[in-house]
């Protein structure tokens, strides 16, 4: 048994058992990739992968509870290596960080600044991601951080950390009749077709959910995976938008107004997660603190010590 063929289970599940796409993905050939699985299922003188003829349809029993531990083996290697990484290279290394396009957009630009002046020799790379691919990257190891609203906070592989909360907010073109409404109310909105989130992002579900105790239906003229675009459809008149409210700049977005709600929506928390048991390098910590300072180090080791 060794590391490639322990590599190739764990691939062949991600690539959905396309053994080529294994192969380019871990730089061999498909016949290697054959050789390695037929050598280890000898080994271990059990079938791991169901099969049509040459073809892999998915795992067996032996094979799903092989997989769990093999993605332990392969997470307490890399750990190895980060860990030798902090001592050798104390400031030094890679950093992957995985956010929401809001999130990526309104509130990490200064916590990226902030580390880079600090951590000049770490590559930082930020992917933007929707939440499902943001959980999909922290548990294949392929992200460190992950920074969302939705779904971080209900996957049990990983460590929450309550980031910061939030509101909804409703963008109207200058001079619309809302601006003159004292007191917004759910059935104020219904009367103008709305812009905002699509399902899934940015606390679309508490939108929809005040709408339905409400029993009222909204006119959802269209939904978006980015305030960006929310705005931009609102000034050319579309609607109204609801948008979060960090995504609002009365500088930039000059033609447009923004109207609180706070009453209408339900506050929305962001998260930043990490997956139980990845080893983190000192910097990863630090850049976790420049985003919230009440989780610090200890803290956050505090925390996965005691979800763990």
């Amino acid at each position: 048994m060794n590391f490639q063929q322990l590599r190739i289970i764990r691939e062949a599940v991600r690539c959905n058992f396309n053994l080529t796409e294994v192969g380019n993905a871990l730089f061999t050939s498909q016949s290697g990739v054959s050789k390695h699985i037929k050598d280890l299922e000898d080994e271990l003188g059990v079938e791991l992968f169901v099969r049509k003829g040459k073809r892999l349809l998915g795992l067996t029993d032996p094979g799903r509870e092989l997989l769990e531990i093999v993605e332990r083996i392969l997470l307490d290697a890399n750990n190895i290596k980060n860990l030798v990484e902090q001592y050798s290279q104390r400031d030094e290394g890679q950093l992957t960080v995985i956010a929401t396009h809001t999130q990526a957009r309104y509130s990490l630009p200064q916590v990226i600044t902030e580390f880079k002046k600090s951590f000049p020799k770490v590559h930082l790379k930020l992917h933007q991601a929707g939440p499902a691919e943001i959980v999909a990257m922290l548990l294949s190891g392929e992200a460190d951080i992950g920074v969302a609203t939705e779904a971080l906070a209900d996957v049990t592989k990983l460590d929450s950390f309550p980031y910061y909360s939030w509101h909804h907010a409703v963008i109207v073109p200058a001079g619309h009749p809302l601006e003159q409404v004292q007191t917004l109310t759910l059935a104020a909105l219904a009367e103008y077709p709305i812009v905002t989130y699509h399902e899934g992002l940015t606390g679309r579900a508490k939108i929809d959910r005040s709408f339905a105790e409400a029993g009222i239906t909204p006119d959802i003229a269209m939904s978006a995976l980015d305030a960006d675009v929310i705005k931009t459809y609102v000034e050319l008149g579309l609607g109204i938008g609801i948008i979060a409210s960090m995504a609002f700049n009365a500088a930039k977005d000059s033609d447009l107004r923004l109207l609180k709600c706070d009453h209408l929506f339900a506050a929305n928390t962001t998260y930043i997660a990490l997956r139980r048991g990845h080893y983190l390098r000192s910097f990863a910590y630090r850049f976790i603190e420049l985003c919230s300072p009440r989780l610090d180090e200890a803290t956050i080791r505090a925390g996965l010590v005691s979800q763990g």
